[in-house]
């Protein structure tokens, strides 16, 4: 078997007949990849294709376009994502398929303008719940919702609200709170479920669920569809982990075992591959506390030295739950961090 300068394999005349079929399959699983193959809807295109490689090419019926996809989303493949803002970028940069991008990050709450309307492509991230009071030790929040994708935007003003953080705990008895929710246009990325304290046991539902907490039902928060992940659930004792946006989080097997925070997922949006959106850990009665999940999630703290660390502000990161209250000057979680907007477009 030969292959063309582009790639695509062929029958040579020394093949033999039983080569014919392998030829066949990797001309076919070529033709997969790079072929502009139809799909009636996106639905369709991404249940065929869960797991898109760079450079892969759809189109899609219902719509008639067609798409590329540039390693993290979807994007039109025909010329450059249409939609225009006159805010300043936030940066620059030129992806692997030599295409421009500008950017634009938003952290607080303000309007963007669009001179042109079109498609955008937006990664919109929501607060990250606040971990769990410590009544012998508190629970991870849940990571803020997290949403990425290409929607079509009108020219003018269209305001963004960026999600707070949840707080923390501010008693023993307290449950984290729910984190703000991150909106813009047609999109709503839900805040991350607040930790379990020792007394309610039950994690808050959110984006990403928090962690659950050994005491009454000690069950763990439910995440959204396509935002997050649940947060971890109590095998014997202990406190769960705030749920991620890649991963549920940790399960907890014991007191001194609390569980992790679920990982957030990595975007590529800005030109530098970030994580966003990872979940609280548990907090300890004895041990170490819970590990915070990848993007931004906070440390649980522990009985004795060290107290919960805050979700990352900008990511999404969830708040640690607390320590014993007995070995700490106070029995409260961690905040949660602050969500994020960040809308790019292409320049050529």
């Amino acid at each position: 078997m030969a292959t063309s300068a582009v790639g695509n394999p062929y029958v040579e005349s020394s093949d033999l007949v039983a080569n014919y079929p392998a030829t066949s399959l990797s001309l076919a699983t070529r033709l997969d990849k790079y072929a502009l193959n139809p799909f009636a809807d996106a639905a369709a295109r991404d249940t065929a294709i869960p797991t898109p490689v760079q450079g892969q090419l759809a189109q899609t019926l219902d719509d008639n376009k067609a798409w590329k996809y540039d390693g993290s989303a979807w994007a039109p493949f025909s010329g450059a994502v249409s939609a225009n803002f006159t805010d300043t970028a936030t940066g620059t940069y030129t992806d692997a398929l030599s295409y421009d991008w500008k950017y634009l990050t938003v952290t607080t709450t303000s309007s963007i303008t669009f001179d042109t309307g079109g498609d955008v492509l937006i990664l919109a991230v929501a607060g990250g719940g606040g971990g769990g009071g410590s009544v012998a030790s508190g629970a991870g929040g849940g990571a803020g919702g997290m949403i990425q994708g290409i929607i079509s935007v009108d020219a003018g003003a269209i305001v963004a609200t960026i999600g707070a953080g949840g707080v923390g705990a501010s008693s023993a008895a307290a449950d984290g709170g729910t984190g703000g929710n991150t909106t813009f246009s047609t999109v709503t990325a839900l805040g991350g479920g607040g930790g379990a304290s020792g007394s309610s046991g039950d994690g808050g539902n959110g984006g990403s669920g928090g962690g659950g907490n050994r005491t009454g039902s000690g069950l763990a928060g439910s995440g959204t569809a396509g935002q997050g992940n649940d947060g971890g659930a109590v095998l014997n004792s202990g406190n769960g982990g705030g749920g991620g946006a890649s991963a549920v989080g940790g399960t907890a097997a014991s007191l001194s075992a609390p569980g992790a925070g679920g990982d957030g997922l990595q975007s590529t949006i800005t030109g530098t591959p970030t994580y966003y959106a990872g979940g609280g850990g548990g907090g300890a009665f004895s041990g170490t506390g819970g590990a915070g999940g990848l993007g931004g999630g906070g440390r649980g703290g522990n009985n004795h030295t060290d107290t919960p660390v805050a979700g990352t502000d900008g990511l999404g990161g969830a708040g640690g739950g607390a320590g014993d209250a007995s070995g700490q000057s106070a029995p409260n979680g961690a905040d949660g961090g602050s969500g994020v907007l960040i809308v790019a477009v292409r320049t050529n």
